[in-house]
């Protein structure tokens, strides 16, 4: 798995890295203390690599480290939060994945 440099990128309020001049992202939205990540892309030919779950991760990293909740509205992050069991506290109250 090819290991990424996610950079949080505050102006276009999203988490993004960049794979041989492709752009790997995690938009999020902002409502007071509660991030709600809606949108997850990664450029079809790095499908499958992995590349997704970091960029999200580095999100969730971000949240913990700030003491933010998180609203996964994007499908992708609900079913990333479901599968690691150590997001789930940051969810915001009854968003339980």
């Amino acid at each position: 798995m090819t290991r990424l440099e996610v950079r949080h990128n505050p102006e276009a309020r999203r988490f993004e890295a960049c794979v041989d001049g492709a752009l790997c992202r995690a938009d999020y939205r902002m409502a007071g203390d509660v991030m709600h990540i809606v949108h997850t892309e990664v450029p079809r030919r790095f499908e499958g690599r992995g590349l997704a779950g970091q960029v999200v991760q580095a999100a969730l990293d971000y949240a913990r480290a700030n003491g933010l909740r998180v609203v996964p509205v994007c499908g992708y992050v609900r079913a990333y939060m479901r599968r690691h069991a150590d997001t789930q506290d940051l969810l915001a109250d009854g968003k339980r994945s």
